[in-house]
């Protein structure tokens, strides 16, 4: 796989302390010694009984729900802060918050939680963002500049260990609290110091320092080192980031960022799909839960006459088949049966499974694409929830079948776990999850991030909530007029919102 397909917002996420176990500590991706792999996990369990069928409907609405509650009982009843992941004990991820920011206004939309009660735990979560100390130290900060670090510490709010602070992971946030923005209109006291914050804190992120190098957004920052040598440029979720980057009401960057971020676009065709290549599936939804880029195309997609929505489509469509096909004998894989994207895996090693040497993964930025394959037979579900409102006609059924056919073993308190794998050997010791007889590997946390891409597109495919909110914020429009989108929305949005900032 490309090494930039290694480096976005969900591969990226852990290379920097990408779980919370202190054996693994902040490794940079690093592989432990298989003794040490194999001395951790579960043993086998019993089966899990198959779920009931559910109609589309009442399935959709038990999916929606319960994911939701992943945020509205983890987070930090103090910061308002969501952790990285759950049950297991973990620090916050700042962009898991922007999704939780975006999840408060799906639950108020759909009645889990009241407007108040939901304006009220945004009001929590922004007044700790808007008052959490900012500078150039190397601890007792949260951020810098206006962005924040990857990874704070649950309690504190303050910078976990050495982590990178995150361009990618800051733009989510912002686009939840902007989301917050939009969805809280009324003059209430409450509402009016969301909007206020809100539009605070998306003023304050410096994206113009963030330009280590001409036209080009860097990914990271440390007070240690400097900017990394990687910038946001191709084809995968750094989109939303730039649009935001080019819009900002206070520190924009060029417009010539989106010709410099397109320019290394790889387009190429992967079973039998043509399409802008990335090999993990978030690459092809991140940017798209906010944005709706249906009907609007920039001079790259209108070159190749078609929107992103359709290059996500065909994205979608290319994995399912590489699952049929399914060249490496996976078990599990088929027309139900697909989804591969970052997430969680059993081990870092190589069994020997029914004769076959099988190298498998932990966490890791999984994919299937023209520019490479790293398969290790793990499948995630939020791959398929993700591209819900492109692929209904395969997602759904896919859902479904992941429900029904492993049952609590994948399906539970707060809807999927995050990942399973059929092919790994039951009662083998694992680092992450377990294994359940007769089904294989089963992952035993939720991850934030993972989770807030299952209810937001859910919601995309459903309402339109997201996109209809973001369709009226400043900020994203004026970064889509720079960008040079055209048609639908964009040209029906009001001249006056698209204008640059002078």
């Amino acid at each position: 796989m490309p090494e930039s397909n290694l480096n976005g917002a969900a591969g990226n996420r852990r290379k920097e302390g990408r779980r919370p176990s202190p054996l693994r500590g902040l490794l940079g991706g690093c592989v432990l010694p298989a003794l040490l792999l194999f001395s951790t996990g579960c043993q086998a369990a019993t089966p899990a009984p198959s779920a009931p069928v559910l109609t589309d409907q009442a399935f959709l609405d038990l999916l929606e729900r319960r994911t939701f509650q992943f945020f509205w009982d983890t987070a930090d009843p103090t910061t308002g802060l969501v952790p990285d992941r759950y049950p297991t004990p973990s620090f916050a991820s700042i962009s898991a918050v922007g999704f939780g920011l975006t999840a408060y206004v799906i639950g108020a939309e759909r009645g889990y939680v009241t407007r108040d009660q939901a304006a009220q735990r945004v009001l929590l979560t922004l007044r700790f963002l808007d008052k959490a100390p900012q500078g150039d130290a190397a601890t007792g900060i949260a951020g810098y500049k206006g962005f924040y670090y990857h990874f704070l510490d649950m309690k504190t709010g303050l910078r976990y260990q050495k982590v990178e602070l995150s361009s990618i992971d800051t733009a989510l946030l912002l686009a939840g609290a902007l989301t917050c923005r939009a969805y809280f209109d009324q003059p209430s006291a409450a509402e009016t110091e969301i909007r206020d914050i809100a539009v605070r804190l998306n003023a304050r992120a410096d994206w113009a320092w963030f330009s280590a190098r001409p036209n080009l957004v860097s990914m990271g920052w440390t007070p240690e080192e400097g900017f990394n040598t990687y910038d946001w440029h191709g084809y995968m979720e750094g989109m939303l980031l730039v649009l935001l980057a080019m819009g900002s009401p206070a520190h924009p960057v060029s417009p010539a960022a989106w010709p410099a971020y397109t320019a290394t676009q790889k387009w190429g065709t992967f079973e039998g799909q043509s399409f802008f290549q990335f090999g993990p599936l978030f690459g092809h939804q991140f940017s798209h839960i906010w944005v709706d880029f249906r009907g609007i195309r920039d001079a790259a997609s209108a070159a190749r006459d078609l929107d992103y929505a359709e290059n996500t489509r065909r994205a979608t469509y290319a994995q399912r088949a590489y699952a049929l096909r399914n060249p490496g004998g996976w078990k599990g894989y088929g027309a139900n049966g697909w989804g591969i994207s970052a997430c969680d895996g059993p081990v870092d090693g190589t069994l020997t499974v029914d004769g076959t040497k099988r190298t498998f993964l932990t966490y890791a930025a999984r994919g299937a694409g023209g520019e490479g394959i790293l398969d290790d037979g793990t499948l995630t579900p939020n791959a398929a929830a993700g591209s819900m409102p492109f692929t209904p006609e395969i997602s759904l059924p896919a859902l479904q079948a992941m429900r029904t056919t492993y049952g609590d073993a994948l399906f539970s308190t707060y809807g999927f776990l995050d990942a399973y794998n059929p092919t790994f050997p039951v009662g083998q010791k694992t680092y992450h999850g377990r294994t359940v007889s007769g089904l294989g590997w089963f992952d035993t946390d939720y991850l934030g991030i993972d989770q807030g891409l299952i209810l937001t597109m859910i919601e995309n495919h459903r309402s339109g909530l997201v996109w209809n909110l973001m369709k009226r914020d400043p900020t994203l429009l004026r970064g889509l007029a720079l960008a040079g989108f055209k048609g639908g929305w964009v040209d029906a949005a009001p001249a006056a919102l698209k204008r640059p900032v002078r």
